[in-house]
């Protein structure tokens, strides 16, 4: 049986990118978890974030938060021989950024350098958050429960290559978003964090075999995992794919999330005769 890992994005992707369902998509995590074929969160999201979500939908394998600042594997439900990282809780943690004290620090010098205030989530109440987001208050609080990242509004009077080369010039990283900018540490990214986890895996298979890695995103912030999987699915929104994810070459769901999700999941399964059970 071909050895597949499926990474997924989350908001506009699993999860449809407005009202934030993703009903239609339980039945098929729970034929792929029948297959042994992981289904792994990879978003900007916190750990408390995909926690919450990941009871809903049912899902037990690895995930990847805060745009790939750590790995987390639940301890009882590890797959691997060893433990992965440093247990914390429930967890065991592949640590990929940098501590969130150091975040918010390195984005008030940033913001010094480029002459522009910057408001991170840190900067703001839950009731503001839930202003600029549309939150419940539950989902603003974890939101705000950041270890490795801060998420800052992307402001709009700053070219992204001014603001990526102070942001590289400090140690940092940024993935600049259409809303939100997020500030990671140099060695956090979704596709470094993708390559980390499919390490772990390659080494239960017997020597020869190998892992095909499937990867859905809708937005340029899924860039660094689209990248850096074999197979790559842009999931479009109700007007289209993203400019910037719409001629790379990459294959483009039939239907916006989570629709979509489960039509191109569907597709790639079949065309690997991986038999969905009914």
């Amino acid at each position: 049986m071909t050895q597949m890992i499926i990474f997924t994005d989350l908001d506009g992707t699993l999860l449809n990118g407005e009202t934030y369902d993703y009903a239609v998509t339980v039945p098929i995590i729970q034929q792929l978890k029948s297959l042994n074929i992981p289904v792994v969160p990879v978003t900007s999201k916190t750990r408390a974030e995909v926690t919450t979500l990941r009871q809903d939908l049912g899902l037990t394998a690895p995930f990847i938060t805060e745009n790939g600042s750590g790995i987390f594997v639940e301890v009882n439900h590890n797959p691997f021989h060893e433990a992965p990282g440093e247990q914390d809780g429930d967890y065991y943690v592949v640590d990929l950024g940098c501590p969130y004290v150091q975040a918010r620090a390195g984005l008030r010098v940033i913001a010094n350098e480029l002459q522009h205030s910057l408001l991170g989530f840190g900067d703001m109440t839950i009731k503001r958050l839930q202003n600029y987001t549309g939150l419940s208050a539950k989902d603003a609080q974890e939101a705000k429960a950041r270890e490795f990242s801060e998420p800052f509004i992307t402001p709009k009077t700053v070219p992204p290559e001014q603001m990526i080369e102070a942001v590289e010039s400090l140690g940092f990283k940024v993935v600049v978003g259409d809303r939100f900018s997020h500030l990671i540490g140099p060695e956090a990214g979704k596709g470094n964090a993708v390559k980390r986890l499919v390490a772990l895996y390659q080494s239960l298979l017997p020597a020869g075999e190998t892992i095909t890695t499937v990867g859905l995103g809708n937005s340029p912030n899924d860039l660094d995992m689209l990248e850096n999987v074999d197979y790559s699915i842009v999931l479009p929104g109700p007007e289209g794919p993203h400019p910037h994810l719409a001629n790379r070459g990459w294959e483009i769901a039939p239907a916006p999330a989570p629709q979509g999700w489960v039509d191109a999941v569907t597709a790639i399964c079949q065309r690997f005769d991986l038999a969905l059970p009914s």
